[in-house]
């Protein structure tokens, strides 16, 4: 069996889903291919997995020709979809939405892609996230829908003990764009370090990948607010040392700040709780398939930046409920977001839609 995943290009959520399903996929004997339609700071994370940068019909013909796929699934870019149709492509073809950013781009953007989802796809590919079910279901109520958790972690993704820091740390991951909501959290960060003056506040981005305007804001901030001294930039760390910063940031007495306005799953909430570091983040829709308030994490209403500080506040000071959360929160993503069960899931998935095609 040989399947072809697609995205844009290889950075955060999306190269990590993908790098994962397919080792765990590799692992149960079936082939797994990547294309990108753009290069990506990403691509440093991907080893053993043929991956193709296509832009070009006469290269994404030939890919074609050269590969006999049993199932390719598309993400997001229902433009690609389109021409792997019109190239030739008469096998299975799954669209897949991971997040589309706020709820009125996402209501958008499925109403102008249904009719050629409904055209050139065999079946829809999403999270168990609440605002994207409820959209497709109304947009593409006749089409086949699967509706599964995103994979987490592999064996070498994992809690290690560092020495502890002699500060905590407030951490956050994302991109300088407005859905993000990074400005929520270095205000978060500025009233918590009236409370721990010892704080500082490391941010993880991919600093090819930015809205422009966001940027000059944020530097406008940071610069106003006299926040640099106790801030930390990083970019582009490989994924595979993302593990050993989310438990240094847990063992300093930290947390991870999640302040998304929207999210279809959130990959750096589930890696944080894998790794003992403890998340507060906002209520923002498919983060609840992980943040269990006060049981796994805490969460706060977007906005609330009171009931922000307060939150992580708790979580750095009571230590009986950091320690609970901590042990909690991994045990819930090893449990429930395992590899081996996305896999059964993903299968599931192909041979119902395999033995239905076969009936045609």
């Amino acid at each position: 069996m040989k399947i072809l995943f697609t995205f844009y290009n290889p950075s955060g959520g999306m190269e990590t889903l993908n790098r994962i399903r397919c080792e765990a996929l590799a692992a149960r004997g079936i082939e797994c291919h990547l294309l990108y339609t753009h290069p990506g700071e990403g691509q440093k994370n991907i080893r053993n997995i043929p991956v193709h940068i296509i832009r070009n019909d006469g290269a994404l013909m030939n890919l074609l020709a050269v590969h006999t796929f049993d199932l390719i699934v598309v993400c997001t870019d229902i433009d690609l979809a389109v021409r792997i149709r019109q190239h030739g492509y008469s096998g299975l073809l799954v669209f897949e939405l991971q997040g589309l950013g706020q709820i009125e781009e996402a209501r958008l953007v499925i109403a102008d892609f249904s009719a050629r989802i409904r055209q050139y796809t065999n079946a829809l590919l999403y999270p168990e996230t609440a605002h994207l079910q409820q959209l497709l279901m109304e947009h593409l109520p006749e089409m086949p829908h699967f509706c599964f958790d995103d994979p987490v972690g592999l064996a070498n993704f994992e809690y290690t003990a560092y020495p502890a820091r002699k500060y905590p740390v407030l951490a956050w991951v994302g991109r300088l764009q407005k859905n993000k909501n990074w400005k929520e959290f270095l205000q978060i960060g500025l009233q918590l370090l009236h409370i721990q003056p010892q704080l500082y506040l490391w941010m993880f981005q991919d600093d090819t990948l930015y809205d422009p305007e966001e940027k000059a804001a944020f530097e406008q901030f940071v610069a106003e607010t006299g926040l640099a001294s106790r801030l930390i930039l990083y970019s582009n760390i490989p994924h595979e040392h993302m593990a050993d910063y989310m438990s240094i940031i847990g063992d300093s007495g930290g947390l991870l700040c999640s302040t998304s306005i929207l999210e279809g799953f959130g990959y750096a909430v589930a890696e944080a709780m894998l790794c003992r570091c403890p998340v507060l983040s906002s209520d923002s829709d498919g983060i609840r398939r992980m943040v269990i308030h006060n049981m796994t994490g805490k969460i706060y209403r977007v906005g609330q930046i009171p009931d922000a500080v307060s939150a992580a506040a708790s979580l750095m000071f009571d230590q009986p409920l950091r320690a609970s959360i901590r042990k909690k929160g991994e045990q819930h993503i090893r449990r429930n977001l395992s590899p081996e069960l996305y896999v059964s899931r993903f299968l599931k998935m192909y041979r119902t839609l395999a033995a239905k095609a076969g009936t045609r």
